[in-house]
């Protein structure tokens, strides 16, 4: 594949908490084992949100997945970052990496703004990370990368379908992908991460980290029709390339076959009309 080639790196991270980070911010001088700081947490958060959610300032990465994508919003391929050893150092500086090294294409996302974006840059700090283009502050305040709203930069799919956040997408990216007759959700689910780390499960954690991400790609062409940029028969024809690549690959990946397995079809109102 030619670096030119990828012009958006569509991607989500999964992360757990830090139990030992907990342990000293939260409950200092306890000597609270990592695993009971962040239960302890979680019970109190539950207790006073109704959501036992850590927020990712206290989190780390164990499973990022991108999908390349070119200018003509083709599917070029879908990477697990640090398979299968999912590393959260290596899995940061891949993603970071990756970003030079492909020219800096725009980063898409679905709610990355708020929370995948900040804890990748956080990682990078806390893992002694350089990226200098990143982390630009020469410039025009709207040129530089981590300008709120410089969508050439990161593309946030939420950001764009609420206006910046003048509204709430109740619903999420689940609720987005099944208005496409894509799977959404399936078995496994945001809030189950944890549970799931702390058995061990790590590669299905990854595995629906990578469904996440087609969701993703399949509201971003989407978006792009709404936008002007293709038309509707151009976005089916990206939507029946990805399937035919997705069948192709099913064999081997456990997560594609459940993710053709619950693949639905979006009803078009202006057939037959």
């Amino acid at each position: 594949m030619a670096e030119s080639k990828v012009a958006y790196l569509i991607f989500d991270v999964e992360s757990v908490a830090d139990g030992d980070l907990i342990s000293s911010v939260r409950y200092p001088g306890e000597g609270l084992k990592g695993a009971v700081a962040v239960r302890r947490y979680r019970d109190e958060l539950m207790e006073e949100k109704n959501s036992d959610f850590i927020p990712y300032t206290f989190q780390i990465p164990i499973a990022v997945v991108v999908a390349k994508v070119d200018r003509r919003f083709r599917l070029l391929d879908l990477a697990i970052l640090d398979e299968p050893a999912f590393r959260p150092h290596v899995i940061t500086e891949l993603f970071w990496r990756g970003w030079a090294h492909y020219h800096h294409p725009t980063l898409v996302s679905f709610n990355g703004r708020t929370f995948d974006v900040p804890l990748l840059e956080l990682a990078a700090v806390r893992y002694g990370i350089g990226v200098k283009d990143w982390f630009a502050d020469t410039g025009r305040s709207f040129d530089l990368p981590r300008y709120r709203y410089n969508s050439k930069a990161h593309f946030d799919l939420q950001d764009a379908l609420t206006n910046f956040g003048a509204t709430r997408f109740t619903g999420g990216l689940n609720l987005a992908s099944k208005l496409l007759g894509k799977p959404g959700k399936m078995a496994t689910q945001g809030f189950m991460v944890q549970d799931m780390y702390d058995e061990g499960r790590l590669a299905e954690i990854n595995s629906y980290c990578r469904c996440d991400v087609l969701d993703t790609y399949f509201l971003f062409l989407r978006w792009q029709v709404v936008a002007g940029h293709m038309t509707l028969a151009e976005e089916h024809e990206r939507v029946a390339a990805t399937r035919e690549w997705l069948d192709g690959q099913a064999a081997k990946v456990p997560a594609f076959r459940e993710y053709l397995s619950n693949w639905g079809e979006w009803q078009n109102p202006w057939e037959g009309r």
